[in-house]
């Protein structure tokens, strides 16, 4: 298969299975609230099949040093979120979405300027969370409005989401490994759902599914850290799967979590 050939069906696929799964938090959050969309958005819906192509191409040790790369680039994206939902109380979607989007870039930028060891890559972590989490808390209960689905809301979602998956990638092929690295994790889930529902059912709602969500990336900086140490210990295959099930069981025990505490 020519290179061309391989980056294009790669592409489509990426763009197929995240539009798909930002479709469906999408309707899980308009119909379920925005506590139960969060913990679908926050799956390792965009990095886990970027994970496994690069498996296929590249042995364990390449894929543990991709996973600890990425780990303190979570913290841009708890930080984006956290300024995405303050900002999301009294500005609309292009002021929100711009400001948390430069404060990623922000800390994107600064991460990929330093070479991080695991400790202090989970040091930034856990730093960026006693942070964003206490400021963003009153901001995740909030009642959904009402809303009308129109003929071309799936049609127009499906086409929004997959634009910006093959505009961060093929802005990739052009730019120099730096910003590579940085594009590479873009947050295009958040992105694509603010995009999709603050027009859609305002900027406290929206902001609302935003602010749960950083509770699911402290799973997915967990997954991010169980794939590190699997990789490097047992290999790609062992490394990806524990990786994806650290991540559903944090999301599970989230659910269940709140399950309880309404039944209280």
């Amino acid at each position: 298969m020519s290179p061309d050939l391989a980056f294009i069906l790669t592409l489509s696929l990426r763009m197929a299975v995240t539009a798909a799964f930002v479709l469906v938090a999408a309707m899980v959050t308009e119909r379920a609230g925005p506590a139960i969309g969060a913990l679908v958005a926050t799956l390792p819906i965009s990095t886990g099949p970027v994970y496994v192509f690069l498996a296929l191409d590249h042995d364990a040790s390449f894929i543990a040093q991709g996973a600890l790369a990425s780990l303190p680039v979570n913290a841009a994206t708890i930080a984006f979120g956290a300024i995405y939902a303050r900002l999301a109380q009294r500005h609309g979607v292009v002021a929100s979405f711009c400001g948390g989007l430069l404060g990623w870039f922000a800390i994107a930028v600064l991460v990929q300027a330093f070479q991080w060891n695991l400790f202090e890559s989970i040091l930034l972590n856990v730093a960026t969370y006693a942070i964003a989490l206490p400021l963003t808390r009153r901001f995740r209960f909030v009642t959904m409005p009402p809303f009308v689905r129109r003929w071309y809301d799936m049609p127009f979602r499906a086409g929004l989401v997959a634009a910006l998956v093959g505009t961060v990638v093929m802005l990739s092929r052009w730019v120099g490994p730096t910003v590579t690295g940085i594009l590479a994790v873009f947050p295009v889930v958040f992105s694509s759902l603010i995009l999709i529902l603050h027009p859609r059912i305002g900027g406290h709602a929206t902001a609302a599914v935003v602010a749960n969500g950083l509770r699911g990336l402290v799973g997915f900086g967990i997954g991010l850290l169980v794939l590190h140490l699997g990789a490097l210990h047992a290999g790609s295959t062992v490394g990806l799967l524990l990786g994806l099930a650290t991540c559903v069981a944090w999301n599970f025990g989230l659910w269940w979590a709140g399950r309880r505490a309404m039944t209280r």
